[in-house]
């Protein structure tokens, strides 16, 4: 986390920017970057996700204990709407009113108030590049905070802590950097793979993964060049504004696609 990037202030903005743009698209529009949903499919989508954060934060529960307490999907667009900006409103004042380092229920390894606040930070943001695409118009992205997105989806979407359980394996020379070229701020990632058993649910591991590296003197075999607005998206299987750049080793660059062509929803 980046203690230059106000996420509460971004979270509002991106929030507000979303509903302006859905409340536009006709209802059954499909969503380019999300096949499988319409625009209403979409405003439920972040309007659960944003109840389900608040829930958590606000009554101190777990996620289960959230999942049961869910209401049931609004019918009609100003049902949603309404939903949407009553749950939306509430995260924010929420997380607003409980400091960053307070404890609270994640599915990550960081159990804070401070990781819902940079997650749903970035979940508002990539969602409103959804809706302006369901709409044909897209706004700028502000560099500082999708600079902040490449890092948390590489080293937590992507590339979270590897559990005491499991193991990651590095690919000999596979290493590349990703450089946002307005912000300078660049990462080295290692593409390897990930194995383990969870001995809660006995869940085998044995799949492609990638880590961020901080070893000095540590070379790239290949380069992913672009804004911090096309890394972002490109990472997010979401259309960049621009294409990236790619150059060097083939193999790596493959490998690394390959890893991350499945997406996030």
């Amino acid at each position: 986390m980046r203690p230059d990037v106000d996420y509460l202030v971004h979270l509002a903005q991106e929030s507000a920017r979303f509903a302006e743009v859905i409340a536009e698209v006709p209802p059954d529009t499909r969503v380019p970057s999300c096949p499988d949903w319409s625009a209403d499919d979409l405003l439920w989508h972040l309007g659960e996700v944003q109840w389900f954060w608040g829930t958590i934060v606000r009554e101190r529960l777990t996620g289960e204990q959230a999942e049961q307490r869910k209401p049931p999907r609004p019918a009609g667009r100003a049902g949603l709407l309404a939903f949407y900006r009553r749950a939306s409103g509430d995260l924010s004042e929420v997380l607003a009113a409980v400091p960053a380092a307070a404890p609270a229920w994640t599915w990550s390894q960081d159990h804070t108030v401070g990781f819902i606040r940079r997650r749903q930070a970035h979940e508002a943001l990539i969602h409103r590049v959804d809706a302006e695409l369901a709409a044909g118009s897209r706004s700028p992205m502000d560099p500082q905070l999708s600079s902040d997105g490449v890092d948390e989806v590489l080293r937590i979407m992507y590339g979270g802590d590897v559990p005491e359980w499991g193991t990651f394996t590095s690919s000999s020379g596979a290493v590349l950097r990703l450089q946002a070229t307005d912000t300078g701020q660049s990462w080295l990632v290692t593409v390897g793979r990930f194995t383990g058993t969870d001995p809660g649910d006995q869940a085998r591991y044995d799949e492609p993964g990638i880590q961020v590296t901080s070893v000095p003197g540590t070379g790239a075999a290949a380069s992913i060049r672009g804004t911090a607005a096309d890394l972002d998206c490109w990472l997010w299987r979401r259309p960049s504004p621009m294409a990236v750049e790619r150059s060097g080793d083939p193999d790596v660059l493959s490998a690394f696609e390959s890893m991350i062509a499945s997406g996030i929803a």
